[in-house]
This record gives C-alpha cells, structure tokens and sequence, in this order.
C-alpha cells in the first residue's frame, strides 16, 4: 500500500499487452496477481496452440527469480526441465568439454502453455487469432499497452520518433532448427570446409529433442551454396527444405543418422535492437520490442521475463504510471546494456571465427569460452580447474618443445623463453616469459607508457624519476616511458618531455641508471611527433588536450585543425617530413646511449603519423597521400630510418591506431595491411590501439573494448601484438593471452592506482615463482596480508559432510534422473559461456507466417 491507502499502481487499471510471447504472457499474469482488480487484455494474432520454436534455456539466475516472483510457473517450468553441466567444443575433429556451467532448458511451446495456464488461472483475457487494434487506439482507451510484439515490433515502427529505434543486422545468416538427436551437453561445432567455417550452436531441450542452429558468414554461405536455395518462394509458415537437408548432409557425422527438424526454418540475419527510449506516455517496450541480444549468449526469453517481472514490480511499487516506468527503464536498461554489450562481443567473435580457427583444441574452446568477456581465466578455473589446467599446459608447451606456434605466438619474433616456469602446468598465462627479438621478458605484462606532464624545457623531472623507479619495482615484465617528443615543435603539451637535446639525453640516463639500481626490468621510451595534436593544453579526465590558443606553429597532413575554431596545422612540406624522419632516428640514438632496452614508435591516436595513415586526416594529392600505400610512406620512412639507428638486437614497438571510431576511418583490412608493412619495416611488435584520431570519434568504452583489434592483427598477420584498452584486473589479463589474442597485456590505468598491480596479481593468484620477482627488501610482504576474520575457525555443524557438486554432468534422460529435478550443481551462475536462454524464432517473430513442424528425412 502507498501513502493515504491508496493501492500500489492504483493509477493503472485496465492494461493491454500486444504479443502473447513468454514476455507478454509473464508479466500479464504478474501484474494480474499483484493487482487482482486489474483488466488485463492479451492479443495475440496466432492460434493458442500454434507451435513455434523449438527449446529455450535458462541461467539459474533467472530461474530463481521465477521461483520467487510465482512459484506455480517455477514449479510447472521445474518438472519439464532438461538439466546439465557440460559444455562441449567440437572442433578439428576432438572434442574437448568444461564442465561446472549449469543449464535448464525446456521446449518453448511447453513455456508458452504453461503462461497461458497460469493466465488462465489468474483471469487475463488472452485473445488468440485476435490482431492487436492499432496502438493509438489502444493507448486511448487504455492505462496502459505493454507492446510485446518482436524484434519486428509494429508499435516500435509506429511510434518510432518517440523510440529512436536502432536496428543492426549483422553479416551472418542462420538457420533456427530442431534435431531428434538427444545431445548430452551444450555443444559448440566449429567445421572448416572449402568453403570456409560452419559453426553450429546445439543444446537438449527435452528427452527427445534439440535445439540446433546453423551459422555462417556470408561470403562462406555464399560459397557453399545456400544463396540459390534461400532465394526461392515459399509459402506461409515453409521451410527452405533444400537448404536443411544440405546442412543435414554436412554435419552427418555429427548428427549419427538423426534428422534435422524444421519449423518455418529459414536464413536470416540477426538484429540488433536498441532504442533511445523503452516508453512514450502510456506505451511501453518489453522484450525484443525493446532490445534484443546475440543468441550465442541468448537472452532473448531471459530478458523478456525480467522485462515483465520488473515491469509488473515498478507498477505496484509506484501509484503513478510515468514513475512506473521510469523506474522500469531505470533498472532495466543497465541489465540489458550489459548483456548487450556482451553479447556484440560474442557475435563479432562468431562472424569472425575463421581468425581462430588455426589454434590448437583446447586454446579454441578457451578463446571460444571467453568470447564475451563475461567469462574468463578464473571464472573458469573455479568451474573446472582441469580443463584449464589443459589449455595451460597447451600455452606453455612451447617452452618444452621450443614451438613458438604450440606457445600461441605468431612467428620467431615472439616466443616463449626457456625458463623454470616455460611450461610448468599451473602457471598462470601472464606470469609464462617472452622472447621478444633478442630480449627475454619474464611475464608477459607491459606498463604502457603514462605520461605524467611534469617535464620542464622537455626534461624529465623528479616525478618521472620516481614514476619509473615504482614501476620497475612492481613486477612488470616491460615498462615504458610516457610519450617523449623528437622535438620541440613535436611536444604535445609544454609539459611534455623530449629527447633531441644533450642535456635532455643526459637526463634520461641518468634516470634509466637509477632504474637500474633498483632491478634489471627492461625499460622501454616512446617517441612521438603529436602533429597537430600538439600545442595542447594538458589533458583532463578525459585523456584528451584542447589546441591552445597562443600555442605554438604545429605540422600535420593536412591542414586540418584537431577541433572546430581551433588554430589549423600546416600541411608539411617534403623538407619538413624529412626533419621529421631524421629528428626520430636522431632520438632512437639518444634513445640507445641512454641505456633503453625497447624503443616505443607512437604512430597512432592521432600524432603526425597517424594523421598520415587515416583518411579522415591525410586529404594530401602527393604522393604521401590518397591509396594507403601512399599515405604509409611516412611511417615507412620514419621506422626505416629508426631500425638503422636502433641496434638489431633491440626490439622495436609500434603503436597504432587500428580503428577511428568514425566513419569513412581507417578499415580492419587497411589496419592489417598497415601492421603487415610495419613488421616488414622493421617492427618486432605491434601496440594496437584505437580512436584519439578525430575530435568527433565514437567510442564503444568498455572493459578490454580494444583487445579484438590486436587479436585481429595478430591472427591475420602473424605478428606479435600488445593488448590495451581498459584491462585492469589479472583475470581479464590472463583470458587475452590464454585464448591467444596478443602475446603482451599493457595495464595502464591500474598501474598509476596501485604500481605494484603486477606483483599484487601474483600474491593473489597465489603465485611466486620466477615470473614475479619481489623486490627482496619487500619479500615479507610477497604473500596477502589476512584480512578481517582471517583468525576465525569455523565449527563443525553438519553431521555429515555435503556432497560435493559434480563439476560434470550430461543430459541421459533414458537412464539418468528425472529432468524435474533442480540439481544445485547447476546452482553456479552461468550468464553467457554457452548460448543461455536462445529464444528459437525470436527474429522471425512477424512475418505473418503460421508456423509448422516438417519432417525432413526418415
């Protein structure tokens, strides 16, 4: 009850719901059951019994929140349930399986009666063979409309200046089918044919059947003829038959004689579904109206059923409807946005399988396990520490066998280095050494370089001193410099340091000596010419600097000024771009007297190189402009020049910026083709970064948002790469390198919070071998202090000791238990590592077909 004895949602009272779809059908019988005297009408355009579908599947998550919000439906939903743990990885012929995961899944149409039930039950009116009156009607005669209606929803499309709807197709095609083959296990099958990859995605729903889907890219669809078939007539509620018994043929020894089962089963395209706002007066989005997330983590009918329980909820919670939903948007949109995010992950991962598809066994069902970002190195350790016990003793093999391919690395210039812990099983991946040229690194963790904007004259100051000196005590295996200019025309900011005086070379060895005198860490400097991102202002919380007003003359491509009423650059002449190459190699010299192991090139984030390498900044007609390979030749130029200056022995890092976050930018082709030049020139590995090229970017921030631009580099060229971008945390770390998508993980940010990240990682991880080398001054302090409680013994309160949950578990439901039961060894919560709660037809939701179940093959 609200305030004065009015009831909760008291305002709304006679509701319509468009769609009876799981979400639909849920929230309708919650609202009903927190609010008896509501109206609450249903329309659904097909018949109640029309079966569409095929199985969908749940996290315990979800499942126990239907166990609190209505135990009926938990209770009914439990007694259909097929349950497993396992998660199978087919790929090169092997199968490889972690366990500890947790499934329940169950025949969608069985959800769908058991709603219409408990709707029943409750006294919703649901109006099959009914299409819904148009919205605006609704809304008028209504408190509320509840549009349940699709991925195609007709109420989005009809107020869609009030949505904003944003609507991604993406490039595979897909076909959603059933097979008679009973699977014992969540089961991921990746094929390579002449044609390219095939992946299927496949999981029990029933004693009797499973749920199988079929992907492709499109140019391998394309290839294997499935175009042609795809583009003929059918009829309302067809299958494309020719194209299901072709897969059929191409998975037969997967499918062991079984059949695939259609039902309206044809090639699309999965939609993404964003919308600027979920409600527009009394209308609101629920469902795949709403948004809509990859199936390879599914969601679709998870999301729709939190959808309707918060959506119920915020109703009786708030007596007035524009509270309501407010309140719903404001705690469901963080809940969607992440699994969205999450989900766009996993999908780029399965569009672009083919990278991958060169790795051993247990390294692919790793990086396969890992795809989202959700799950990761320790998420899986804790589920089945022996499955990554294998993948860890894969990575590190090479240290036994001398195979830098068996380590995950791309050619000699990387490599696993000999070492006590080479190949040492329980290892974690970050703490395994490197070979990089000639220099051997003894973890695989880089402190990037982070400027710190103290220098005066272009001298390092005190504070840099100090910064380096924290930094080589705290266990990396590199650490760079921040970002140090060539010359004083090239500083980004007057606070900037440089390296093209004596005394500024004399000052840098004079803090590499005192870094020398606190351990053996390979030290590494970037240089730089910002361009014309110099004469800035120094950067705010951002990370971004604004032109100066009274700044100094600054060089680019282009005259193209970095921000609109900001001074414009001049277009540098071939004089001017030959100073520029010859003041680089004259810094990589000083660079070397002053004792630095690794030199750094910044070639990226919009500094002068990287306004020659993207066509949103080189408009130059010369010949260091228009095709890439003209608007690579000054970075060419430069490395080239450098390499003579740098000693062999030494290794080069360049860094690049592989994406613009802007249209017309540079291409995931063109950032390839620039690394391929770039290690030809001399570069031993590449620092792929993104953005900072333009003022108008848009960036997709988010945690490790940048590691699939260096696992695109590394995969397509062979070339070692360094992974940045909002990595923090070990685990996050470990999961890049393990799945082999770079060979070195930079941690910036975290190493300004805590310089000792790397040797704190080790403590944490309960490692202290030869990878983490305390400071020895500091080796009381190498294991983690105890914490509050840390003294307490627990007593002894059970008189029997609790079964252990089996990490393992298959769905036998010929001679296993009965599938109603609802096993705790499923209680881990599984979000994503294999396609949760996959929503069978939910992209085909409108097209006015009536669907039926084909029988393909006897």
């Amino acid at each position: 009850m609200s305030g004065g004895g009015v009831p909760a949602g008291s305002a709304v009272r006679r509701i319509a719901v468009i769609g009876a779809g799981p979400g639909g059908l849920y929230f309708a019988a919650l609202a009903k059951k927190l609010a008896p005297h509501r109206e609450i009408t249903v329309w659904e355009r097909d018949a109640r019994d029309d079966a569409y579908g095929f199985g969908v599947v749940f996290s315990d998550e979800t499942l126990d929140g239907i166990a609190g919000a209505d135990p009926p439906v938990f209770a009914a939903l439990s007694a259909e349930f097929a349950r497993w743990s396992d998660i199978d990885v087919r790929y090169a012929g092997q199968v490889r399986t972690c366990g500890g995961h947790g499934f329940a899944a169950l025949d969608r149409n069985r959800l769908r009666a058991i709603l219409q039930q408990r709707c029943a039950d409750l006294g919703v009116d649901v109006r099959y063979r009914t299409p819904a009156p148009p919205v605006t009607r609704l809304a008028a005669g209504y408190d509320l409309v509840v549009a349940a209606d699709g991925v195609r929803s007709a109420t989005r499309a009809a107020l869609a200046e009030a949505f904003r709807p944003e609507l991604d197709e993406r490039h595979c095609r897909y076909i959603w089918l059933a097979t008679d083959k009973v699977f014992e296990a969540f089961t991921f099958i990746v094929e390579q044919h002449d044609f390219g990859a095939l992946q299927v995605h496949a999981y029990p729903y029933s004693r009797r059947r499973s749920t199988f889907i079929v992907e492709m890219a499109e140019e391998a669809w394309r290839k294997a003829g499935f175009e042609e078939p795809a583009g003929r007539e059918t009829g309302r509620g067809e299958s494309d038959l020719p194209s299901v018994l072709r897969c059929e043929r191409l998975l037969a020894a997967h499918l062991d004689g079984h059949r695939l089962i259609p039902n309206a089963s044809r090639w699309i395209r999965f939609t993404t579904v964003r919308n600027a706002s979920w409600h527009h007066r009394n209308v609101v989005l629920l469902g795949d109206a709403a948004h809509t997330a990859h199936f390879s983590i599914g969601s679709g009918t998870k999301l729709a059923l939190e959808d309707g329980l918060a959506l119920a909820a915020a109703l009786h919670e708030h007596p007035l409807l524009e509270g309501a939903l407010v309140a719903y948007e404001r705690e469901r949109r963080p809940v969607v946005e992440s699994a969205q995010r999450a989900a766009q992950a996993s999908l780029e991962w399965f569009e672009t399988v083919g990278r991958h598809t060169g790795q051993g066994a247990e390294q692919f069902a790793f990086n396969l396990l890992t795809r989202s970002r959700r799950v990761t190195y320790g998420n899986l350790r804790a589920r089945d520490a022996a499955f990554v016990d294998a993948v860890d003793a894969a990575f590190g093999g090479a240290a036994d066998g001398g195979a830098a391919a068996r380590a995950g690395t791309a050619h000699g210039a990387a490599s696993a280095a000999g070492s006590p812990d080479g190949g040492a099983a329980g290892v974690p991946p970050m703490f395994r050494p490197l070979r990089l040229g000639r220099l051997r690194l003894r973890n695989r963790i880089v402190v990037p370089p982070l400027a710190t904007f103290t220098a005066v004259d272009g001298m390092p100051s005190g504070f840099d001193r100090a910064q380096l000196g924290a930094q080589v005590l705290g266990g990396a295996g590199l650490v760079f410099t921040g970002m140090t200019a060539v010359s004083a025309q090239g500083r980004a900011t007057e606070r900037c340091p440089g390296l093209w005086t004596d005394a500024q070379e004399a000052a840098w060895r004079s803090v590499v000596r005192a870094a020398r005198e606190l351990g053996d860490t390979p030290l590494g400097i970037q240089l730089t010419h910002a361009g014309r991102r110099a004469a800035s202002t120094v950067p705010g919380p951002d990370g971004i600097g604004h032109p100066l007003a009274d700044g100094w003359p600054t060089l680019a491509a282009s005259p193209l000024p970095w921000e609109p009423g900001a001074p414009p650059p001049r277009a540098a002449g071939a004089a001017e771009l030959a100073g520029v190459v010859a003041d680089f190699a004259a810094a990589a010299a000083r660079a070397d007297r002053a004792g630095f192991d690794v030199l750094g090139l910044q070639f990226g984030h919009g500094h002068l190189v990287s306004g020659f390498l993207s066509p949103l900044t080189n408009h130059r007609t010369d010949r260091y402009g228009g095709p890439l390979e003209h608007r690579l030749r000054l970075a060419l130029e430069v490395l080239t020049a450098v390499r003579a200056a740098w000693p062999a022995g030494k290794p080069i890092v360049v860094r690049i910026s592989a994406a613009d976050w802007a249209p017309g930018g540079t291409t995931e082709a063109e950032a390839v083709a620039i690394c391929r030049a770039l290690a030809g020139a001399g570069a031993d590995a590449l620092d792929v970064s993104t953005g900072e090229v333009v003022a108008h970017q848009e960036v997709p921030y988010g945690r490790g948002y940048q590691v699939p631009f260096a696992d695109l580099v590394r995969n397509a060229t062979g070339i070692p790469t360094v992974a940045v971008g909002a990595i923090s945390g070990h685990d996050d770390a470990n999961s890049v390198l393990l799945a082999g998508r770079a060979d070195l993980v930079a941690v910036g940010r975290a190493h300004l919070y805590d310089p000792l990240w790397t040797l704190h990682a080790a403590a944490e991880q309960g490692y202290a071998g030869p990878g983490a080398r305390w400071p020895e001054p500091w080796q009381p302090g190498s294991s983690r202090p105890p914490g509050p409680g840390a003294d307490r013994v627990a007593p002894r309160l059970r008189l029997l000791p609790e079964a252990a949950a089996p990490v393992h578990r298959r769905w036998l439901p010929a001679d296993g238990p009965a599938a109603g039961s609802r096993d705790e060894d499923a209680g881990r919560r599984d979000e994503d590592a294999g396609s949760q709660d996959q929503d069978a037809g939910s992209q085909d939701q409108d097209t006015g077909r009536k669907p039926r179940t084909e029988p393909v093959s006897d």
